[in-house]
C-alpha cells in the first residue's frame, strides 16, 4: 500500500498479533484496519509503545490541509476529532472503517484516557451538555403528547365502547 501523505510504500509490521501499515522512512503515519486502533489506543495497551516511535524521514513535510485517500480502498477520508477532548484529529475511511495517523498523533491518542471506561464517561459527560436540554424537552413534548393521545383514546372508549379494546388496534398502543 502507498501512504496517503508522502506516497511513501507502507511496511507492514506484527505488533501484538495485529497487523498495522506503517510509514517508515517516510512521514512516520500509520495505517490502522478496522478496529485495530482500539488495540493500541490506551497506555495500559504496553503493546502499542512499539508504535509510538516510527523512523521518519525529517526533511518530508505532510501537508495537513490536503485530503487524504484511504490506502486501501482510495476513498477520499473523513478528517475528525478523536474523542471529545478535540485534541487530536484523525483521518477515517469510510468505507473500509480504517484508520490514519500522522506521526505522533498515536502518542497523542494515548495520553487523553487511561482506559476505554474514562473515554466513555468523557463521552457521555459531553453528549449530556451539548444535548441534555433539547433531549429533556423533547421528551417532555413527547410525554405531553402521548398524554393527549391517551385521553383522546379514552374519549373513544366511551363513545365507541364495543370498537375499543385497549392495545389491540393496529394504530395505537394504548
Amino acid at each position: 500500500m502507498e501512504c496517503p501523505a508522502c506516497s511513501n510504500l507502507l511496511k507492514e509490521v506484527t505488533v501484538g498479533g495485529v497487523k498495522v501499515d506503517v510509514c517508515e522512512g517516510g512521514c512516520g503515519g500509520i495505517w490502522f484496519g478496522n478496529f485495530e486502533l482500539k488495540k493500541f489506543d490506551e497506555p495500559c495497551e504496553s503493546t502499542g509503545e512499539a508504535l509510538l516511535d516510527i523512523k521518519r524521514d525529517e526533511g518530508i513535510v505532510v501537508d495537513h490541509t490536503k485530503r487524504l485517500k484511504c490506502p486501501k480502498c482510495g476513498v477520499i477520508m473523513m478528517r475528525h476529532f478523536f474523542s471529545v477532548k478535540r485534541k487530536v484529529e484523525v483521518d477515517e475511511c469510510p468505507g473500509c472503517a480504517g484508520f490514519w495517523l500522522d506521526a505522533g498523533e498515536l502518542r497523542q491518542i494515548r495520553s487523553l484516557f487511561d482506559t476505554e471506561e474514562e473515554r466513555e464517561k468523557a463521552a457521555d459527560q459531553y453528549f449530556t451538555e451539548v444535548f441534555g436540554k433539547e433531549l429533556a424537552g423533547a421528551e417532555d413534548k413527547s410525554e405531553e403528547k402521548l398524554a393527549r393521545a391517551q385521553n383522546v383514546a379514552n374519549m373513544f372508549r366511551f363513545i365507541c365502547p364495543s370498537n375499543y379494546i385497549p392495545g389491540k388496534q393496529d394504530w395505537g398502543a394504548f
